[in-house]
């Protein structure tokens, strides 16, 4: 049975923390959306120390940013963006989309449509993350998004040039130096200077995410990326260093950032705990991540390779690092993580930074139900439909009255019984109805489901009428069921005779006429 070497801060302490960032984070976003640009810059000169006539970076500036990076950095973080961009296509290639025949002469699809306008965040508060840029600008481009926004805070009192060249390298086209709930804010409801996104996306801490939760559904978020976290799953073929290492390259990231060992060796467990105060004392971001380990850090022990899968599952973290005899199987096993790094060879810091998978991951147990920011994201899976024969209409639009009927909506009923009598009724020749005018060059009988040549008005007569004559004279019940849904009319209504049924007698003779048929015709 599992059990804690080292436990984390209480469920009822980190609930506490929570309800505070709630209230905070509501109180932001109604201000930003009463007061607009005055708001945001109030809120960035009071959390950030940050204020300019606009917000918005011009080119000359962007220009300038570019020209303190070396051209070293510019190269490296080029590469990343290849490794970023490559992958993303990759993805993009399997989204195939789909036109399939389900029933003679009914065809269903889909189609993938990019999101038109989304916003990205990229934390550069603490540090300046311009990977993040990699993952969700390079991405939505690839999606096809046409308007991509980015908002990082100024990086020690000004833009941070490295990440304003990974936005700009990375396509977007808008840049603006705008950090925290403000940031957010303003993306999505939208200010006097800043037109507003459909989807926001990108990490960032507590106050970021809890401000993307409240504000989902007004616009889409990618996930609930809140404050970073790692799981290190490890057995004896590793060393407590190593482990230690691990934990502590991602408890940097901020003081509420969980660092989690789990392995099924006591001895293992205990050499990570003491390297990592060893590590502690040398590290020149250990104040930080020592905050993270005493409050947020763990170490569990367990008894088998299959406790370790079912212990993991349940912490469902946002990186996963497997450093086992039996990699691929746990690659295998593990349902709920965010992202897997195999092997010990295969550490978070390539996926955070350059090795080209996505570092937008799912924190706070959402990769029970989600995975990372992808390609996929940016895009909506939008249906469509078509019914190319009479004869298919008639099928379908029988099927669905009476489903309707089961249902008691007696007005779908009604526009699938119509329209499946009308198509059933445009198979056979009829005589025109009475028209004013000239005659028209192809009768209006023979159109299938909307009229194409002569009078709009007398085509959907002449459909009105063959679809009464194909269904026949309506009962009393039937009348009363149009005009009240609580009556008895669906049995009524399932009882009237199919029009595919209907007997060759209750349709006139169509006179011989030189006409083209329905079938011939070229409409």
């Amino acid at each position: 049975m599992a059990h804690w070497l080292k436990q984390s801060k209480t469920v009822e302490e980190r609930a506490e923390a929570n309800r505070q960032v709630r209230a905070t984070v509501e109180g932001i976003l109604g201000d930003i959306e009463k007061r607009g640009d005055d708001a945001v810059r109030d809120l960035s000169r009071k959390f950030d120390g940050w204020d300019r006539p606009d917000f918005r970076l011009s080119q000359a500036e962007i220009d300038a940013c570019i020209s303190q990076l070396s051209a070293q950095d510019l190269a490296d973080i080029a590469f990343a963006q290849t490794q970023v961009r490559n992958f993303a296509q990759a993805q993009k290639d399997t989204m195939k989309e789909l036109a399939i025949e389900t029933l003679p002469g009914v065809t269903l699809g889909h189609k993938h449509v990019p999101i038109a306008a989304v916003g990205c965040y990229v934390p550069g508060g603490k540090y300046p993350l311009l990977a993040s840029a990699h993952m969700s600008v390079l991405t939505a481009k690839v999606a096809g998004c046409t308007r991509v926004i980015t908002c990082a805070p100024p990086f020690n009192g000004v833009a941070a040039p490295a990440i304003v060249a990974a936005q700009h390298m990375a396509g977007a086209d808008e840049i603006y130096v705008l950090g925290g709930v403000q940031a957010i804010g303003a993306m999505a409801i939208g200010t006097e200077s800043i037109k507003p996104v459909d989807m926001l996306v990108g990490p960032g801490n507590a106050y970021v995410a809890e401000a993307k939760r409240q504000l989902y559904g007004k616009v889409g978020i990618d996930l609930f990326a809140g404050p970073t976290e790692t799981l290190v799953i490890a057995d004896e073929t590793v060393d407590g260093e190593l482990c230690a290492t691990d934990l502590l390259g991602q408890a940097e990231h901020g003081p509420t950032s969980p660092a989690i060992l789990l392995t099924n060796s006591e001895k293992l467990a205990r050499d990570t705990m003491s390297e990592v105060e060893r590590l502690l004392k040398i590290l020149p971001t250990g104040e930080t991540a020592r905050k993270a380990w005493e409050d947020f850090g763990e170490v569990i022990v367990c008894d088998s390779y299959d406790e370790m899968v079912e212990v993991a599952n349940r912490i469902a973290s946002e990186h996963v690092q497997v450093m086992t005899d039996r990699d691929l199987w746990f690659r295998d096993t593990l349902q709920n993580y965010g992202a897997l790094f195999l092997g010990p060879r295969t550490n978070v810091a390539y996926g955070d930074k350059v090795i080209g998978t996505n570092h937008t991951l799912p924190t706070m147990k959402a990769a029970r139900y989600t995975g990372g920011l992808w390609v996929g994201k940016f895009l909506k899976t939008c249906t469509w439909q078509i019914v190319e024969t009479d004869e298919a209409s008639a099928i379908v639009g029988e099927y669905a009255s009476r489903l309707s009927m089961l249902e008691g909506f007696v007005g779908h009923a009604e526009q699938a019984i119509s329209a499946s009598a009308a198509m059933a009724v445009a198979t056979s020749p009829m005589p025109p109805p009475p028209r004013r005018g000239p005659r028209p060059s192809s009768p209006p009988w023979t159109c299938r489901a909307r009229p194409v040549s002569g009078s709009t008005a007398s085509a959907r007569w002449s459909r009105a009428e063959r679809a009464a004559s194909a269904l026949g004279p309506r009962s009393p019940s039937r009348r009363q069921a149009l005009k009240s849904p609580s009556s008895p009319a669906p049995r009524a209504m399932s009882q009237q005779p199919s029009t595919r049924s209907a007997p060759p007698a209750t349709r006139p003779k169509a006179p011989r006429s030189t006409s083209p048929t329905p079938r011939q015709s070229p409409h």
